[in-house]
């Protein structure tokens, strides 16, 4: 049976998923499928917006890929979003800075519809994925320095467990696993794909908490 047709892609089912979240403060991140994975202290405070558009074809979501410039993450696919800045009033408003900041898409066109799980990053990170629904229409205009591409992928196809592959990597003795979801030419992997997984658990959850089958 296919579990993708229990789930609820539309803005309003959304909303009422993470607003039933029973796990929100919850974190995840390389510990779910790497049990020795040690976070670096101290994390560094990060959000990023998960952004959903309404489409006639139905719901997706915007991604982006960075340039082979930034520090950070080079030339992966992620979520506009980045560090806590000190005047950022939370996580919410750094995901709207910072996604104003990457791709032109100013704060009042997007409706914040909940949070997912605090991510944990190999690299030191702490990131707070904030969900919302950009109105449209609307127009995107990528910052060259840090945004190499701006895409859409359907919402159903990240959350369609077929899509979810596992990777094994080894760094030195130790074996590490991460999801990834191949798109198109695009390779959703590592933190983003992680993310996307834990949207996914939550909207199957009746209860709006994580199914936890990560951790199988």
């Amino acid at each position: 049976m296919n579990r993708l047709v229990a789930i609820e892609t539309d803005a309003s089912g959304v909303r009422r998923h993470l607003a039933k979240r029973v796990d929100a403060d919850s974190d995840k991140g390389c510990h779910v499928l790497n049990p020795h994975f040690r976070a670096k202290e101290p994390l560094t405070p990060a959000a990023v917006l998960v952004p959903l558009v309404e489409r006639d074809e139905g719901t997706t979501v915007i991604l982006t890929k960075r340039t082979d410039k930034l520090k950070d993450h080079p030339g992966q696919i992620s979520f506009p979003g980045g560090r806590v800045d000190p005047g950022d009033e939370g996580p919410i408003s750094t995901a709207l800075r910072e996604t104003e900041e990457e791709i032109g898409i100013a704060p009042e066109r997007i409706e914040v519809l909940g949070r997912l799980d605090t991510y944990l990053t190999a690299t030191g990170f702490s990131v707070t994925p904030v969900v919302g629904r950009v109105q449209t229409p609307f127009q995107m205009v990528p910052d060259p320095f840090e945004v190499a591409e701006v895409f859409e992928v359907p919402l159903r196809f990240l959350l369609d467990p077929a899509n979810h592959l596992r990777e094994e990597r080894w760094f030195g003795d130790l074996q590490w696993f991460a999801y990834a979801m191949p798109y198109a030419n695009y390779r959703i992997w590592g933190v983003t794909a992680g993310m996307i997984r834990n949207f996914y658990e939550i909207l199957l959850s009746p209860y709006g908490s994580a199914t936890g089958d990560e951790k199988s």
